[in-house]
């Protein structure tokens, strides 16, 4: 590692009735990767928006290469050379990889864009990370992973970079890409960058940082070095408590316990002939790499995709799910993968989001019954602790746990007795996946089923009575969790026929 090159020190940040940064500080050295790791609504990304120049700063300094700065906006900030690479892809799928890049920077000659020019420029820079992508693709034909490089190599085009801040770059990638990724870090931090890597998957730590900073409430907790760190350490400076969960070794469920759901057969243009089944009380986990079918299989149950053969059984009788409603009807409730998307409706409130499968129930003759809805709704505040100023908050301004625990709220109350999670903890922080889990294990234990999609595998092996491992659309392996094994489960996962 070498010279410090920036030094964020007693840095406030003030919003309405919100003291968001208290006295916050951070230090990154050229060449190094800076953990920046704390809990949802810990400060970080507040922190990032004062260095990328999206908020200013009410109080502190920001020292670059020693000198002290004040940054006006996001182009004076990547002037400087600090940028970011959002979690959220910011790409333009119709465009090319150049053109994505260079966009409101294109190569003209004359009054016209000089596409060729522009191209060389791509595949130079490309090749100078040792990124293999064709300048000329379109961007929605390259995987996640790579889109992934491209917006780093976007970042890294106006070739003064010295500070990078990653935010959550992993989340969408599969454990291939990851070590791709990994290499790519590896291979930058060599060229003197210092590398800002933001995320909630405390496993990574260890294998790419450096260093790691704790916020949490907004202040500075410690800098630590990430080799002579455990990492049960750093969670306990982030939610300042021990949290340990213990790993099952055995399943919960007896062997004779009912058969609440039946798959049999499930065919679409993604699954490939799928069968399993549930028992009550049951938390079955569904491992796979991107791509594996998980999901489509999921979508398949919950009437959201066309399915072209099988059955489905809820209490061994065959139901006709075709929709959405269908399953909902047959007590089947989806917590999507996304839950911005699919979840919730962000502009609407904790109580109107928590209502919605349940609008029927909650209606008189002609009018919706905002008396129940409040009931309902507070009462469910209550049993899952969601953390929120009042019911009538917008749901976009609570942290990705409460948003997640608010679409778990909404289910319970239409009294789903089968529950898909779908990436559960995806994207929340360590003390929220910690009450995620004994949510879940308390919904199991009074007699509700689950199906859990997760690509962190210590998360399945956790939380599972049995895993089933998908590969290219079809089950490839069923695993009780005490033969269960990380190994075991990605052999499986890989295992491109049956048999």
């Amino acid at each position: 590692m070498g010279d410090t090159i920036l030094k964020m020190s007693g840095i406030q940040k003030y919003f309405p009735g919100v003291h968001a940064l208290d006295d916050a500080y951070l230090e990154v050295r050229a060449g190094e990767v800076m953990a920046l790791v704390g809990e949802n609504g810990a400060g970080k990304s507040t922190l990032m928006k004062i260095l990328t120049g999206i908020y200013p700063k009410d109080g502190g300094t920001i020292e670059y290469f020693g000198q002290e700065i004040e940054l006006h906006g996001p182009k004076d900030a990547q002037d400087k050379g600090i940028c970011i690479v959002h979690q959220e892809l910011n790409l333009m799928q119709d465009l090319t990889v150049a053109e994505n890049i260079y966009i409101g920077r294109e190569s003209t000659k004359g009054p016209f864009l000089d596409k060729a020019a522009q191209n060389k420029m791509t595949e130079d820079l490309l090749n100078s990370l040792n990124l293999h992508i064709p300048a000329r693709t379109q961007v929605k034909r390259l995987t996640v992973a790579k889109q992934q490089m491209v917006e780093i190599a976007k970042a890294l085009s106006y070739q003064n970079t010295k500070i990078l801040i990653m935010d959550e770059p992993s989340t969408a990638l599969t454990t291939s890409e990851i070590e791709d990724l990994f290499k790519f870090i590896r291979r930058l931090k060599a060229t003197g960058v210092g590398i800002i890597y933001i995320s909630h998957r405390m496993d990574e730590l260890k294998q790419i940082t450096d260093r790691i900073t704790v916020m949490r409430d907004g202040q500075y907790v410690d800098t630590v070095n990430t080799e002579e760190t455990s990492i049960d350490q750093v969670v306990q400076m982030m939610v300042g408590r021990v949290i340990y969960e213990e790993p099952k070794s055995h399943s919960n469920v007896p062997p004779d316990a009912e058969v609440v759901l039946e798959a049999e057969h499930l065919v679409s243009n993604d699954v490939k002939d799928v069968s399993f089944r549930l028992r009550k009380g049951e938390i079955l986990g569904f491992a796979g790499l991107m791509g594996a079918g998980r999901t489509e299989t999921m979508r398949l149950l919950c009437g959201a995709d066309k399915r072209d053969g099988g059955t489905i059984k809820v209490q061994g009788k065959e139901v006709k799910i075709t929709s959405p409603k269908d399953a909902v009807n047959a007590g089947i409730g989806y917590l999507s993968e996304d839950r911005k998307l699919f979840g919730l409706c962000l502009g609407l409130s904790v109580a109107d989001n928590t209502a919605l499968p349940s609008l029927d129930m909650l209606s008189g003759p002609l009018f919706v019954d905002d008396n129940k809805i409040s009931k309902a709704t507070g009462e469910h505040v209550e049993k899952l602790r969601i953390k929120t100023p009042t019911i009538k908050t917008l749901i976009r301004s609570l942290s990705g746990g409460n948003q997640q625990k608010v679409v778990i709220a909404k289910w319970l109350y239409r009294d789903c007795d089968v529950l898909i999670f779908d990436e559960p903890t995806k994207g929340i922080d360590v003390g929220a996946k910690s009450e995620i889990y004994k949510l879940m294990n308390q919904l199991a234990s009074e007699g509700k089923s689950i199906i859990m999609i997760s690509s962190e595998l210590p998360e399945l092996l956790r939380m599972s009575d049995r895993v089933v491992v998908m590969c290219e659309g079809r089950v490839t392996g069923e695993l009780d969790i005490a033969e269960a094994t990380q190994e075991r489960i990605m052999t499986y996962a890989t295992r491109r026929e049956v048999g």
